[in-house]
């Protein structure tokens, strides 16, 4: 929604600085805003998040057991689904910032989520969108044809688009919601992270119990349809929002920027810099057009000089009337490398998640494998051991912030870095992958000893360390990425930021199927480490690779951890930190 201001100002004790209403109006604090409109933007989000993992963790169990795939195609369709969601961030925050904005991106992209939940929904009800079941007479059980998986892919995919929408925008909504000038909301607003992310987790909680329990024992058309009714609840009570909300007007794709400013570079390649930064382009020489505040001027860094030749100012550069795709400041040349400068940082986290996946995919193939009852009366569905990953995080959050966290600061007094938490989340993610690996050996030893048994003789609860200690790993992984990407990156591309971070998580989801894939076409015509039936598989040795891949990238990640300077200490040396400046969104 592109809102622009229609009255020239209001009562000044009840203004909020550059927001508005929904009807274009001054936005008043008294009627907007605050927790009210935060609670209606992070129930969509705890809804997306409740609708998307409620499908997907079950997703391998239906598409091996109703669909009639193998776990290595089963296993790459799911990664594949949430890695396109996570990619398609990008896609969503780029039309949000230019040409939506936040409002409008969430409503319509969370009506195609909801338009996916209920094709989804559907074809789990009518029989010719699926294939039949097996028979005693028909061992081999008849695959899903082109049709029916045609079908279900639009129906991830739709689901896909949404949550790339979705996810790109609701924080920054929220955190829209209160005004960075004040003290005050300020402070509210470092707390809305944190229940924005505790919220989250227990949608995750309510998929990986109830939904899944839904799922397998009542149907898959009522486990999915709740989740359809809950991705339109969801849309109804942010619309219902809609009167409270403070909006902001468009600034821009930040992914502009960084073209515009490579594409001057490379125009300029042939050019000699100035020694002397002042003979660059840079905001001072930019004309002030109304009040609109100049962006707050950044020094010149010593990194990527290439980058500093989009300022040059040349013979045929008109700086009365610049064009940003012939010249650029050197500020925005220095917002460009800020965000160079995290890409290392941004790639050593991505084996992160393809660790992580791990528990959505082959861990719970595992489970089904495995005794499963919890008394003698009930058992336990085997999406449900993700439970765990969402317990050791709301368990892990508090505890480190109530007990650890003392602690630590003790000893340093700014208590962990956000790259000391990305570090032990990667260390924690080895951990759990070895004990993976070894419980998966004890697994096979227990099946090797009852052959007879379809159900190996060994409780489920045996592969609960290895979601406990990978859900820990994400608490801090997670919450590190988040700190780090929001604190480091320039100021106005928050969206563009909170993307990056989340492509993390779709690169991981890729990889995931990229090595699973790779697995399979070498070892899958002799000894398999990923068998449809995993009684006769390795999968310990794709949980070692998983390991040694884990270690090798965590020595790198400490290689570039040790040689980042952060944008705080960096700016203090040169005497440009400036806590007062509030053009364009704070990075907390």
């Amino acid at each position: 929604m592109n809102i622009e201001p229609t009255l020239p100002h209001t009562q000044a004790n009840d203004a909020v600085s550059d927001a508005w209403d929904y009807k274009g109006r001054p936005a008043r604090r008294s009627k907007s805003g605050g927790w009210i409109s935060a609670a209606m933007i992070t129930g969509v989000e705890g809804n997306e998040r409740l609708t998307t993992l409620g499908i997907a963790v079950n997703l391998v169990t239906y598409l091996t057991g109703v669909m009639h795939l193998g776990n290595v195609a089963s296993a790459n369709i799911v990664t594949n689904f949430l890695g396109t969601s996570f990619m398609l961030c990008l896609f969503g925050g780029f039309v949000a910032d230019t040409f939506l904005g936040r409002y409008m991106t969430i409503a319509i992209f969370a009506t195609f989520q909801a338009m996916g939940a209920i094709i989804l929904t559907i074809s789990t009800k009518i029989p010719s969108l699926r294939p039949p079941p097996c028979t005693v007479a028909n061992e081999s059980c008849i695959p899903a044809s082109g049709t029916q998986l045609g079908v279900l892919y639009l129906a991830l995919y739709l689901m896909a688009l949404g949550t790339g929408g979705v996810k790109s925008s609701v924080s920054g909504f929220g955190s829209d919601q209160f005004e960075e000038t004040s003290k005050e909301e300020r402070s509210q607003m470092t707390k809305f992270f944190s229940w924005f992310f505790f919220f989250i987790n227990i949608g995750s909680l309510i998929a990986v119990t109830v939904l899944v329990y839904i799922q397998d024992n009542v149907g898959r058309q009522w486990g999915y349809g709740i989740c359809a009714c809950a991705i339109v609840a969801g849309i109804a009570l942010f619309m219902a929002g809609t009167k409270r909300y403070r909006f902001k007007r468009l600034v821009g794709s930040p992914l502009t920027q960084i073209a515009a400013v490579v594409v001057c570079a490379w125009k300029k390649r042939g050019l000699q810099l100035p020694e002397d930064s002042s003979e660059l382009y840079d905001v001072d020489d930019v004309a002030t057009v109304g009040n609109k505040k100049k962006k707050q001027m950044l020094p010149r860094s010593k990194e990527f000089r290439a980058l500093d030749k989009a300022a040059i100012k040349s013979t045929t550069d008109d700086t009365s009337k610049p064009n940003k795709w012939t010249i650029s400041t050197i500020t925005d040349v220095e917002e460009v490398k800020m965000v160079v400068k995290m890409v290392p940082i941004w790639a050593t986290t991505i084996i992160f998640w393809t660790v992580y996946v791990q528990m959505n995919t082959l861990s719970v193939a595992q489970a089904s494998t495995m005794d499963l009852h919890m008394g003698p009366n009930f058992e336990i569905p085997a999406a449900s051991l993700t439970a765990f990953v969402a317990i050791a995080i709301l368990v892990t959050v508090p505890l480190y912030d109530r007990a650890v966290s003392p602690i630590v600061n003790r000893f340093l007094p700014n208590g962990l870095t956000p790259l000391q938490r990305i570090g032990l989340g990667l260390v924690l993610s080895i951990i759990g992958m070895t004990v993976a690996a070894l419980t998966e050996v004890k697994r096979l030893r227990t099946a090797m000893a009852h052959p007879e048994d379809k159900i190996v003789p060994l409780s489920v609860f045996y592969i609960c360390p290895q979601f406990l200690i990978v859900g820990a790993g994400e608490a801090f992984t997670y919450i590190g990425q988040l700190d780090f990407f929001l604190k480091e990156c320039p100021k106005g591309m928050k969206t563009m930021s909170t993307g990056l971070f989340l492509t993390t998580l779709s690169l991981g989801f890729f990889i995931s199927s990229v090595l699973v894939t790779i697995v399979q076409s070498l070892t899958g015509h002799v000894h398999p480490w990923i068998a449809d039936d995993l009684n006769k598989g390795r999968l310990y040795n794709f949980y070692w690779l998983l390991v040694c891949l884990s270690v090798v990238n965590f020595l790198v990640f400490l290689v570039c951890a040790k040689r980042y300077v952060y944008k705080e200490k960096w700016l203090s040396i040169q005497g440009f930190l400036n806590e007062d400046d509030d053009d364009g969104p704070i990075c907390h």
